[in-house]
C-alpha cells in the first residue's frame, strides 16, 4: 500500500505551483457546478418542460458554448488569459444567481445560452494556461491535474446537489453555484498575480507561425473527430440521468453517487493511468483511438440487460474511456498548435464540445422521444464506430507527417 501511495504521489512532481494553483481554482469552480448535472431532471420535473423542449434548451445551451469558446480563444490571444478566466469565472457566477428566477421556456433559452457564453470563455484559456505554466515534457499531467480537478469537483458536487435536491430544493444550487464560482475568481485573483501571468502568455508574440487551424487539415479532421465523440458523451449529462430516472426508476440522490463514481475514479486512477501510459509511449492519437473505443462499450453494455447494475459497468467503462481519451487528446491539440495561435486552436477545439452540446442533447432528446433508450444507445455506438476510423486515419496522416509522426 505504502508503494502504491508513493508511486502515486510520484505521478504530481515536477508540476509548477502555478499549475497547482489553476488546479484549486478550477475545482472551487467545478465543485459548485451542481446545477448542470441536474439541469434536464429540473427542467422536465420542476419546470414541466417536455423532452423536446429541454432538447432547445438544451441546444441554446450548446450555442452559448460554441460562441463562448470562440470569443474565449479570440479574447485569450489578444488580452491574455488571466483576465478572460477572472472575467468568465466572476460573471458566470453572476448568471448562476439570476438563472434560478426564469420560469418560461424562451427566458430559460436566453437564459442559458448567456450563461454559458460567458462560462465557457474559460476553456481555451485554461488550456493556454496550462501549456504556459507546463515545465518541458509534462503538458499531458499537467492538463491531467486540471482534468483531476474539475473531476474532483464534478464527483463531489453532483452528490451534495442530490442531498441538496433531495432534502431542501433545486433553487439551492443556483446560490451555491454562483458563491462558488465568484469565490473562484476572486482567488485566482489574489494569488496569481497579472505580472506573473504575462511573462510567456501567447499576446506578446507578434508573428504568428504555421496555419490558422481552419486550413489545418490534420486539426480539421482531428475536430471532426472531437465533435462526434463528444455528441456521445454529452448523453451523459442529459439523457442518460433521464434514462436512470425513467427506465431504471433512480432518484437524484442515487444519480448523484452514480455520477460521483465517475469522478471519483478519475481523481484515483487518471493521473497513474496518464503517466502509465506516458512510460509505455503510447501515441496521443492511439490514446484517443482507445478512448472512444472504451465510451462505445459503455453505451453498448446498458442495452444487455434490464438489471440496474449495468448502469454501473457502464459508467466504468465510459470513465476508463474519458481518463484514456481526454488528457491525451488536449494534449494532442496543444501540441498541433503553432505559437501564436494556440488560442485559436484551442478555442477550435473547445468549440468540438460546444457543437456537441448543441447537436447532441437535442438530437439524444428526440431519439428517446420517438425510438427510446435502447436504439438511442445504439446511434451513439455507431457514432464512435466511425470515429474509431477516423481516429485511426488521422493516425496514419500523422506518421507520415516529418512534423507529427510522434503525436
Amino acid at each position: 500500500m505504502k508503494k502504491f501511495y508513493r508511486n502515486y504521489i510520484a505521478n504530481f512532481e515536477g508540476l509548477s505551483k502555478e499549475i497547482w494553483l489553476l488546479s484549486l481554482v478550477t475545482f472551487i469552480n467545478r465543485a459548485g457546478a451542481m446545477v448542470i448535472p441536474f439541469l434536464s431532471l429540473y427542467l422536465v420535473t420542476d419546470k414541466g418542460f417536455t423532452k423536446p423542449e429541454v432538447g432547445i434548451i438544451m441546444t441554446c445551451f450548446g450555442i452559448g458554448s460554441f460562441a463562448g469558446t470562440w470569443i474565449g480563444g479570440k479574447l485569450t490571444d489578444s488580452i491574455g488569459f488571466y483576465k478572460v478566466i477572472t472575467g468568465s469565472l466572476f460573471l458566470g457566477g453572476v448568471g448562476f444567481f439570476l438563472l434560478q428566477y426564469i420560469d418560461t421556456f424562451y427566458g430559460f433559452c436566453i437564459g442559458i445560452f448567456s450563461l454559458i457564453l460567458v462560462a465557457d470563455a474559460y476553456r481555451p484559456a485554461i488550456f493556454v494556461a496550462s501549456d504556459v505554466y507546463s515545465k518541458e515534457g509534462n503538458k499531458t499531467r499537467s492538463i491531467a491535474l486540471i482534468r483531476l480537478a474539475i473531476n474532483l469537483g464534478f464527483s463531489i458536487g453532483p452528490v451534495i446537489g442530490g442531498l441538496i435536491i433531495a432534502h431542501i430544493s433545486y433553487t439551492s444550487l443556483f446560490w451555491i453555484d454562483g458563491i462558488t464560482c465568484a469565490a473562484a475568481a476572486i482567488l485566482l485573483f489574489i494569488l496569481l498575480k497579472p505580472k506573473k501571468a504575462t511573462i510567456d502568455e501567447p499576446v506578446i508574440i507578434i508573428k504568428k507561425e504555421g496555419l490558422p487551424p481552419y486550413r489545418n487539415t490534420y486539426f480539421v479532421l482531428f475536430f471532426i473527430i472531437m465533435v462526434l465523440t463528444s455528441i456521445t458523451f454529452v448523453q451523459y449529462f442529459s439523457v442518460m440521468p433521464l434514462y436512470y430516472s425513467e427506465d431504471h426508476f433512480l432518484n437524484e440522490d442515487t444519480i448523484g453517487w452514480l455520477m460521483f463514481l465517475n469522478g471519483a475514479m478519475i481523481v484515483i486512477f487518471e493521473m497513474p493511468l496518464v503517466a502509465w501510459l506516458e512510460r509505455i509511449k503510447i501515441s496521443k492519437t492511439m490514446a484517443t483511438f482507445w478512448g472512444g473505443i472504451f465510451i462505445m462499450l459503455s453505451f453498448l453494455v446498458v442495452n444487455l440487460t434490464s438489471w440496474s447494475g449495468v448502469l454501473v459497468v457502464g459508467m466504468l467503462l465510459m470513465t476508463i474511456g474519458e481518463m484514456v481519451g481526454s488528457p491525451f487528446s488536449s494534449a494532442l491539440a496543444l501540441e498541433m498548435a503553432p505559437k501564436g495561435r494556440k488560442g485559436n486552436y484551442m478555442g477550435l477545439y473547445s468549440m468540438s464540445f460546444s457543437i456537441s452540446h448543441m447537436v447532441g442533447h437535442n438530437g439524444g432528446m428526440n431519439l428517446a422521444e420517438s425510438f427510446g433508450y435502447d436504439i438511442t444507445w445504439y446511434a451513439m455506438a455507431a457514432v464512435l464506430i466511425i470515429v474509431s476510423i477516423l481516429t485511426l486515419w488521422l493516425y496514419r496522416l500523422l506518421k507520415k507527417s516529418p512534423k507529427f509522426s510522434t503525436l
